[in-house]
């Protein structure tokens, strides 16, 4: 069922409705009372001469009151319901009205040097900063940026997220090449002997490896000679190997200038050249490259990443007393303690705020503007008439209330006159 007029009233414009018809009332008895006084005076002013003097005064009343009657009316509607000419202004030229209202507001309020002056009159900084440092409303912020966080996380698609990382991985980690890259870097870490260290790492590890795992040595030569070979020989070799294994680690660990040190600087002195020019090193790394992003476990793991990620993200946004919602409360108030007391960063956020206030409206001063044309053009005549009556429509009946008290004060003063005057 469709609702009447009334119901679609706000509570603000039904308390408006209310008090533009106690004023008609009002404006409507002023009328009354002045064609009430008339005719009294009209009959016995035969009796009493000096009712005269009332009666002028009354017909000034009701003269001024019929005429601020129809002045008022005919902005809204035709009086009486007859089409007068030049009468229903508001809703013969709703259209118009909202062209001109909204050209008003950008010629005088969107404009550049008018937003300018406002918010440079405006201490927005150490306003914005004196309110955020108090821990309360850091909270309040904080839990109102958590919400909405939580809110844009949720209605997130999981599946499109995935296609998004995965695009972009693919745009800007797996598409460039990244075997030149490494052979540069790799190039540099050598030449810089930033490598020494990884290199020292690794002997240790073995010479350490070495030392604990002697019988990781049984059998790993001797199973492979005859079956002739006595077992004393075979532990014998089995001893060599081992002990030569721990003599030329502690060799290599001990000796900075070590030949296997050497070649492996040799060796990486070669790779990073054949990352850098050779195509077959390239298309290798390239290859071993795609097959592991584009295996299915390494995309797996990716959706699992960010699962795990949403989760534990809404889970502490959802927690005031989570380390997250704590910093993020910290971080704000810190801020506004910032805003509060550092000048210079106060002149740097007013600046830039008024700067980018100018530049929206400039750029879409008509754009905004056009927001209050189209809304107006939309409306139903009789809801435009409607509204901008509940708006104004009580002060104007202060003019009808005007029009009786002045018209009654000038017939009286032009009968006087003219009694005066003429006899």
């Amino acid at each position: 069922m469709a609702r009447t007029p009334t119901e679609l009233l706000s509570p603000a414009d039904r308390e408006r409705r209310r008090s533009l018809q106690v004023m008609k009332g009002v404006a409507l008895g002023a009328l009354v009372v002045m064609a009430i006084v008339f005719v009294i005076a009209f009959v016995l002013q035969e009796q009493h001469p000096w009712l005269a003097y009332v009666r002028a005064a009354a017909e000034g009343g009701m003269v001024g009151a019929l005429a601020d009657w129809f002045a008022v009316t005919a902005l809204f509607r035709h009086p009486l319901g007859i089409p007068i000419p030049h009468t229903a202004i508001i809703p013969r030229r709703k259209d118009e009205i909202g062209r001109s209202l909204g050209e008003f507001v950008e010629t005088n309020f969107l404009e550049g040097r008018v937003v300018r002056a406002k918010l440079e009159s405006t201490p927005i900084a150490a306003t914005a900063g004196a309110w955020l440092r108090d821990p309360a409303h850091a909270e309040t912020v904080g839990a109102e940026a958590s919400t909405v966080a939580a809110g844009i996380l949720r209605a997130l698609s999981d599946d499109e997220v995935q296609d998004l990382i995965s695009d972009l991985a693919r745009e800007h980690l797996l598409d460039p090449e990244w075997a030149p890259t490494l052979g540069a870097w790799l190039s540099r870490v050598v030449a810089a002997d930033a490598h020494r260290g990884a290199v020292d790492l690794g002997v240790d590890s073995i010479v350490t490896w070495l030392n604990a795992n002697r019988d990781s040595f049984s059998g790993l030569v001797s199973r492979r000679l005859p079956s002739w070979v006595p077992s004393v020989a075979m532990r014998l070799v089995d001893d060599t190997v081992y002990h030569e294994a721990v003599k030329f680690a502690a060799a290599v660990q001990a000796d900075p200038d070590h030949p296997a040190r050497r070649a492996i600087d040799r060796y990486l002195e070669r790779l990073a050249d054949n990352l850098q020019h050779d195509p077959t090193t390239i298309g290798r790394l390239e290859d071993a490259k795609s097959s592991v992003f584009d295996s299915a476990r390494v995309r797996e793991l990716a959706a699992e990443a960010w699962n795990t990620a949403k989760a534990g993200l809404l889970t502490a946004l959802g927690d005031p007393a989570s380390g997250l919602r704590r910093r993020i409360v910290a971080a704000l108030g810190e801020i506004g303690e910032r805003l509060a007391t550092d000048a210079a960063l106060q002149q740097r956020v007013d600046t830039r705020v008024a700067d980018a206030a100018v530049f929206l409206v400039d750029r879409y001063r008509h754009d905004i503007a056009s927001i209050i044309t189209d809304t107006v053009e939309k409306w139903d005549p009789a809801e435009t008439t409607e509204k901008i009556e509940l708006m104004v429509g009580r002060d104007l009946q202060y003019i009808r209330l005007n029009g009786t008290i002045v018209g009654a004060l000038a017939g009286l003063a032009i009968f006087a006159i003219a009694h005066a005057v003429l006899g």
